[in-house]
């Protein structure tokens, strides 16, 4: 249960000070937490009084509907209070208040690892998913002709690095086709037939942008371990949206952004990379020679802004106080809601399984015979309603084409905005 006491003493723990500072907010959010306390997620889910509380921690442009969370998700005005205060401090002596906040990277290194599941020694702090999975792909020693097996609904600033090392390094890239959605024991299979002597690298989505799909990580994982093979997994859209821990997911490489569903500033993310191969891999920027077995190399980017990462540390406290169980609760509860409300159309495809445990925030339908970019801007016109579209992406002509809208709501979400959204796209229809 947390009280006003537990919330302001995770607050200290983590740095935290803005959340102290805004002590009425911080007790009416420590009320709502403790009237749920004991119920199910599932129950907490279908709480809008809870989720209306949960609303009133966000400065919102309520003129608009905001389905695009899965791009970027706003911060809570704590989280956002914060972060202003440690801007204002970092510019009244740049040298002095930057080095005060840098002192902290520690304790946000530790507090990422707890809720993540691994050990500190093993998380590098970076500045999103892009940058954190770009030095594990440009660090990792490959020649000519070793493979990278990954697929073509990957996020596309990662195969276009992996295009880049084919060009630079003769290395071949073979892109993976799956149908979507697709159950676990078929992207095993596909990955598994596709791998061969000279596979070096297995690189995949724990949950794709474009669908939601997720994959068995784990399994991937086992299967890929027992070949000698090195695992990278895009956890860009998972990270803070789905429970997991990184230790059980046994990959040997894991990247993700934190401005989406811990929805700490834009500017943050993580690299997890397993002790044993923190020396194999290069950093993106030249580190000290000592440094090889330390997963700082990673961080050493030159001159930075800091508060952006001080405030992860206040985004922490905020996610914790609502729970990840709650949090993945409200948001399958949310794309639920409007997903069965258009999957009876007979025009209307859903690309992501809304089976238990395969479905969250994120999910997304198609309509025969149209283009869902075409869609976007109408919504936003004659809806306001934010949302983007979802192709698929990769090799010309794939065997599974398709184009769909991709909505994912935020834990602020209402459910009168789902409605209006599904009114809106019935008229459409």
């Amino acid at each position: 249960m947390w009280s006003r006491r537990a919330f302001l003493r995770a607050s200290t723990a983590l740095g935290g000070g803005a959340l102290a500072a805004r002590a009425p907010e911080v007790e009416a959010f420590a009320r709502a937490s403790a009237a749920v306390a004991g119920q199910s997620p599932d129950a907490v889910a279908a709480d809008e009084g809870y989720w209306a509380e949960i609303r009133r921690a966000f400065t919102l442009d309520t003129t608009l509907i905001n389905l695009n969370n899965g791009n970027s998700s706003p911060c809570p005005q704590i989280v956002h209070d914060a972060l202003k205060r440690y801007l204002d401090d970092s510019n009244r002596l740049p040298v002095h208040y930057r080095g005060l906040l840098e002192q902290r990277f520690d304790t946000v290194r530790r507090q990422l690892a707890q809720e993540f599941g691994c050990d500190p020694t093993e998380l590098a702090l970076t500045r999103n998913a892009t940058e954190a999975l770009h030095i594990a792909q440009g660090g990792i020693d490959l020649r000519p002709g070793d493979e990278v097996l990954t697929t073509d609904q990957d996020y596309p600033r990662m195969l276009w690095m992996w295009d880049q090392r084919a060009r630079r390094d003769g290395v071949v890239v073979r892109r993976i086709q799956f149908p979507v959605p697709a159950a676990a024991e078929e992207l095993l299979g596909r990955f598994e037939r596709a791998i061969t002597p000279r596979t070096k690298v297995l690189h995949v989505c724990h949950m794709t942008n474009v669908t939601g799909q997720l994959f068995p990580v784990r399994e991937l994982s086992g299967l890929a371990r027992q070949r000698g093979i090195v695992t990278i997994v895009d956890g860009a859209q998972a990270a803070a949206h789905i429970p997991f821990a990184l230790r059980d997911l046994g990959c040997d490489v894991y990247g993700t952004s934190l401005h989406k569903w811990l929805m700490a500033p834009h500017g943050t993310g993580f690299l997890y990379v397993r002790r044993e191969r923190i020396g194999e891999l290069w950093p993106l920027q030249a580190a000290l020679a000592g440094m090889q077995g330390d997963i700082r190399k990673f961080e050493e980017i030159g001159t930075q802004p800091a508060a952006a990462r001080a405030a992860i540390a206040d985004a922490l406290v905020f996610h914790r106080a609502i729970g990840p169980e709650r949090k993945a609760a409200r948001l399958r509860y949310l794309t639920l809601r409007w997903a069965n409300a258009l999957r009876t159309h007979p025009r209307v495809r859903i690309l992501s399984s809304l089976d238990p445990g395969q479905t969250w925030g994120l999910a997304t339908f198609a309509i025969e015979g149209v283009n869902a970019a075409t869609l976007v801007p109408v919504l936003l016109k004659e809806h306001q309603i934010v949302i983007s579209a979802a192709v698929s992406q990769g090799l010309p002509g794939p065997v599974f084409p398709f184009s769909g809208l991709r909505v994912t709501p935020q834990i602020y979400t209402t459910l009168d905005e789902i409605d209006r959204f599904v009114a809106a796209m019935r008229q459409l229809l």
